[in-house]
């Protein structure tokens, strides 16, 4: 399989063509755009034209709606000439699932449609059948039949497609062929770019989004490998999103993970972060990523040295165990959270509260060997080692951590553990959001490839907001659970119940479960799919009515929304998952 980018160790943007969203381009030579998604009734013209000012206002290039049924998307018209009357020319896309009819209507008045490939011809019943290859055929054939009359009509306007895969809607035919995977995400998305390009029609870009950041990066990867493998005239955009990555500090740490990861080795186009809060708040969040694109670009270099692992399929490096400080870390143990000293005094007082959340290990008092992964000397001195030291990238590098430290894994002997850094100059590091982003990027990106055995934050300067930045991190890689986890959408015209004081509440009465996956979804289009590895799911079924999944089963129903949460409670014990809170409350570091 062909690399899936031009270089993973230099910043080199992937060149693809340029597909035309109303005003905005998108690929080619245009910038990285940053999209969201209003979160009122489609219905409420009034409501989605104020929300939608609101993003253009804070920097949105293309706005989403959604249009669930024929009816909403009608509506869309509405919204379009009001948004015209008040001077405002913003892009919007019309958000399909289900409704190949709606997205026949939503195409007369939008600038883009964004159709899932799971469910847009297949309805979803999570049947288990095999097909052969004359019946997988047939289906094809009649996903054309209901494909091709979209692509007409927006070859005629002129107006773009988003062929969007989501990890949590595969369609059954998809599932029984390729399972529930990343390879299965690009096959379906493809089945549907074959369509258009045989209708000549080649203003779509794809997506590829999951819940989780593994699974998103390892999807992308092997989409741009596949399209490299296609020909050159492949080369069309791709949107990138972590879905349902939630709120708070957690969301804005998956959805850098994730967007990140994809953006520091050149690829994406246009990116959407997703938080379950309102969605001005997703703006700055995915223009802080955009701009740490400058700080990768300036410390990239060139280098042909092989990676020390497959980029299209997680596995986690080899290392032996060493004993520091009486902590074990490498070989099968999870990654060891380090802080400074300056940290680890000041969060000396209050060590024995921290319980889960107490640092491990001092950067200053623990042996680490520190070097220039360019320099053949130093990585010689390591080769003859015959213990296992740990080793990091030395400080004051003009480097980026990422590319460094790839290059540090491939070059040293697997047996000595890594600890990776998010800065390699603190001193000059300004905390805040772009701290944030450039630590969950530089230690993610490095952990969802495989690579860590400990971290070390010290770009944040608040001791608490620095050692909590770590934990996050690590949690939100999938590295080491130390709490509850949540998969929460953000919402949209289609949720039915508030996703924001829901989740609050959720969250409130099960963050003491460690260990324990919990989903908060507002509706059934990507619920179950995407509740495929949580341990219980939240879901809207009906406006006030709740339905409770265990995994991606359905087990209780239409319960009245005022009680759905102590039902929830009530269900985790059941299944044997509840434990009762700590006195005192959980461990919090502030």
């Amino acid at each position: 399989m062909k690399s899936y980018c031009a270089s993973a160790y230099r910043y080199l943007r992937r060149p693809t063509r340029e597909v035309k969203v109303g005003k905005v381009g998108i690929g080619g030579s245009h910038p990285i755009r940053v999209q969201s998604m209003i979160t009122s009734d489609t219905m409420d013209t009034a409501a989605s034209v104020k929300q939608t000012l609101e993003l253009v206002k804070v920097g949105c290039e293309i706005v989403r709606i959604t249009a669930p049924t024929i009816k909403d998307a009608a509506n869309l018209q509405k919204i379009k000439k009001e948004l015209l009357a008040a001077g405002c020319d913003v892009p919007i896309v019309a958000d399909i699932h289900f409704k190949p009819d709606a997205a026949l209507e939503a195409a007369q008045w939008v600038e883009k449609v964004r159709i899932n490939p799971g469910n847009f011809a297949d309805k979803k019943k999570f049947a288990i059948r095999e097909y052969t290859d004359e019946q997988y055929a047939e289906e094809l054939g009649r996903i054309e039949e209901t494909f091709t009359p979209l692509v007409k009509i927006c070859a005629e306007r002129k107006i773009a497609i988003r062929i969007g895969t989501n990890h949590g809607s595969l369609s059954d035919r998809i599932m029984n062929r390729y399972g529930d995977s990343p390879h299965g995400m690009v096959e379906s998305a493809l089945e549907f770019a074959r369509i258009a390009r045989r209708l000549n029609f080649h203003n779509f870009l794809f997506s590829m989004k999951s819940s989780n950041p593994k699974v998103m990066i390892e999807a992308y990867r092997l989409l741009t490998a596949a399209l490299e493998k296609e020909g050159a005239d492949w080369n069309y955009p791709l949107h990138l999103g972590v879905t349902e990555a939630g709120d708070g500090e957690d969301g804005r740490i998956k959805s850098a993970i994730g967007i990140g990861s994809l953006l520091l080795d050149g690829l994406g186009d246009t990116i959407r972060v997703s938080l379950t809060e309102d969605s001005i708040h997703e703006i700055p969040v995915g223009r802080a990523l955009v701009k740490y694109l400058e700080e990768r670009a300036q410390g990239s270099f060139d280098s042909t040295t092989v990676l020390s692992y497959d980029p299209f399929s997680f596995t986690k490096r080899a290392s032996s165990k060493v004993l520091r400080s009486g902590v074990a870390l490498g070989g099968e143990e999870p990654p060891r959270v380090f802080v400074s000293a300056k940290v680890e005094e000041a969060l000396r007082p209050r060590l024995a509260q921290l319980g889960d959340l107490a640092p491990e290990l001092v950067y200053e008092k623990t042996s680490v060997v520190e070097v220039d992964p360019r320099n053949d000397a130093e990585i010689a001195a390591l080769e003859a080692m015959k213990e296992a030291v740990v080793v990091a990238v030395k400080d004051g590098l003009d480097l980026n951590l990422v590319s460094a430290t790839r290059m540090l894994a491939a070059r040293i002997p697997a047996r000595h553990p890594i600890l990776l850094k998010d800065t390699l100059k603190p001193d000059s590091s300004e905390g805040g959001l772009s701290g944030l982003i450039r630590a969950s990027i530089h230690l993610g990106a490095l952990l969802c490839d495989g690579i860590g055995d400990a971290i070390l934050v010290r770009g944040e300067p608040a001791p608490g907001a620095c050692l909590r930045l770590g934990f996050n991190i690590l949690q939100a890689a999938g590295s080491r659970i130390f709490k509850t986890d949540y998969v929460a959408c953000p919402s949209c015209g289609r949720t039915l119940f508030d996703l924001q004081s829901t989740t609050a509440k959720i969250k409130a009465g099960t963050q003491h479960l460690k260990g324990v996956k919990i989903a908060v979804m507002g509706c059934i289009v990507n619920g179950p799919g995407e509740m495929a590895d949580a341990d219980f799911g939240y879901v809207g079924g009906a406006p006030g009515k709740i339905n409770l999944y265990v995994g991606r089963t359905p087990v209780k129903f239409n319960i009245p929304e005022a009680e759905a949460v102590e039902r929830l409670q009530d269900l985790i014990r059941e299944h044997g998952k509840w434990v009762d809170a700590p006195v005192g409350g959980v461990p919090v570091v502030v």
